[in-house]
């Protein structure tokens, strides 16, 4: 397991939640809601600066099938802008299949409504992504997914 803090990023049409870790990688936490639009990316390249993570992880929301559809080419999109925003850090897409039913269904068994939860489900779902990154590459012994290539335009 590498050491050092991450990101953990959901990308949504309105919201982006956000997510990071201890340095040991142990347990992803919430972290806020970034509104979706201007100044997004340099909000999120703040906060990978203020955490020094080692890297981003963003969510690829893939098909049930494992394919990718509108969805994950608009993530694709969004991730290569913020990989361009932060780097030299890297930014790592991971499949996110589910995370959001999961964390919104985790907000309700704990007695959270769908409406006073809707800000903070990006958050959940962020964690949810970073965990499920973090104990991948504890139980693999290589981080999950693909990191991208910075492109300058």
């Amino acid at each position: 397991m590498r050491n050092g803090s991450r990101l953990g990023v959901d990308i949504g049409s309105v919201r982006i939640g956000v997510a990071s870790c201890d340095p040991g990688g142990v347990i992803a936490t919430p972290v806020e809601t970034v509104k979706r639009g201007k100044g997004d990316l340099r909000r999120l390249a703040d906060l990978a600066r203020d955490r020094e993570v080692i890297e981003i992880v963003v969510g690829l929301p893939r098909t049930l099938e494992g394919g990718e559809g509108i969805a994950a080419g608009e993530a694709r999109v969004f991730a290569a802008d913020l990989a361009r925003h932060v780097a030299p850090c890297p930014v790592r897409l991971v499949d996110e299949r589910l995370t959001t039913a999961v964390a919104t269904r985790s907000m309700r068994a704990s007695g959270v409504s769908s409406r006073a939860g809707r800000p903070t489900v990006d958050q959940a779902a962020a964690m949810v992504i970073l965990q499920d990154a973090l104990d991948t590459e504890r139980t693999a012994g290589q981080p999950p997914g693909e990191v991208l290539a910075v492109t300058h335009e």
